[in-house]
């Protein structure tokens, strides 16, 4: 069984910093690709940031410059660095990993449970 989880959301004021976590656990052969998605309240989800296992790391226009996504390998985790929060950045934050578990060759998609980011004006 692979599991994500996400920590390290919370209130911030505007202008403020937030790192998120992201842990992969399990039986975990191989992980490809991560990813931060978020969506807002009556919105739909959006891509914030990606980062493949090598190669370039992309981010959404409306937060290039501010958030950076990294990873260690060694730890099976994603983070992403959140600096000039805006009050627009507010949203719930999952993290998604294309994850290839032990006993088989495919890489599958796998969610974490989402952590809440409030950005108070």
């Amino acid at each position: 069984q692979v599991q994500l989880v996400e920590s390290g959301g919370g209130l911030v004021q505007a202008g403020g910093s937030l790192r998120l976590s992201c842990a992969a656990s399990g039986s975990i052969f191989s992980i490809n690709s991560m990813a931060w998605y978020r969506q807002a309240p009556g919105k739909q989800r959006e891509l914030v940031a990606f980062i493949p296992s090598r190669g370039t790391r992309t981010y959404a226009d409306s937060v290039k410059g501010r958030f950076t996504i990294s990873r260690d390998n060694a730890k099976n985790t994603v983070y992403l660095q959140m600096n000039s929060l805006k009050p627009e950045d507010t949203a719930v934050y999952s993290c998604n990993a294309a994850i290839a578990p032990w006993a088989t060759s495919s890489f599958r998609s796998y969610w974490g449970q989402g952590t809440q980011v409030t950005v108070s004006s």
